[in-house]
């Protein structure tokens, strides 16, 4: 069977990876990594709680602290504020961790080499998400190209991005085809017991299972209507 790594945050975007990469033939490795988010502990939780739900055996979970001393994030930063979601928001918003796919991506690719494994997922959508630079097809073809460079001359790793051009509303429809079960991912910014209903993540989440007419499992503190 072939053998992939599979970036996995606890969220219902790396979930639904999960069960693309396994419906097209491909035994998965679980990569979590933390970085001293502000809710590692929650995150770390529904990543372990997915890899029981799909059986997966081969899981690793590496800390990367340096991202939080590097700082400019308001996920690793609490003196800076998590904003409140704007949808249609232009710039960058303060969640953005300064080139964390790319960390992510080279400690994939290293534990991919090095257990044989064939392509690396990940994710990462461009359509509905909070725009950051690291989420872009070009992003991710220049860094398979990277890889290409960096690695022995018989590795050979592609970078899947299945959900790369999909809405909220496809990756709720297309996880609830799977049976992803939504109700142990989490995707609050903020709050580790009971999302907040109110950061980017928890709004572009809600607004996928709105327009898709279907009902998040996950309790929220506020629930607001964002279709």
């Amino acid at each position: 069977m072939k053998l992939a790594v599979v970036l996995m945050s606890g969220g219902m975007d790396s979930a639904t990876t999960v069960a693309v990469a396994k419906s097209v033939g491909y035994e998965v490795a679980a990569l979590h990594v933390t970085y001293g988010q502000r809710t590692q502990q929650r995150e770390l939780k529904a990543f372990n709680d997915l890899c029981d739900y799909f059986q997966i055996e081969k899981r690793l979970v590496v800390p990367i602290d340096y991202l939080k001393a590097i700082g400019g994030s308001s996920l690793t930063d609490t003196r800076l504020q998590v904003e409140k979601a704007e949808l249609e928001r232009k710039e960058i918003p303060s969640t953005y961790v300064p080139f964390r796919n790319g960390n992510l991506l080279a400690i994939a690719t290293s534990w991919a080499e090095v257990i044989g494994a064939t392509a690396v997922f990940i994710g990462a959508t461009q359509q509905d998400s909070s725009g950051y630079p690291d989420c872009r097809i070009d992003f991710f073809l220049a860094f398979e190209k990277a890889i290409d460079l960096g690695t022995k001359p018989e590795t050979k790793i592609s970078i899947q991005t299945p959900l790369i051009n999909l809405t909220k509303k496809d990756i709720v429809r297309l996880g609830y085809n799977f049976g992803v079960p939504f109700e142990l991912t989490w995707s609050c910014y903020r709050e580790s017991d009971v999302a907040c209903g109110e950061c980017d993540s928890c709004a572009l989440r809600l607004r996928g299972f709105q327009q898709a007419n279907l009902v998040d499992p996950l309790p929220y503190k506020t629930f607001p209507k964002y279709a």
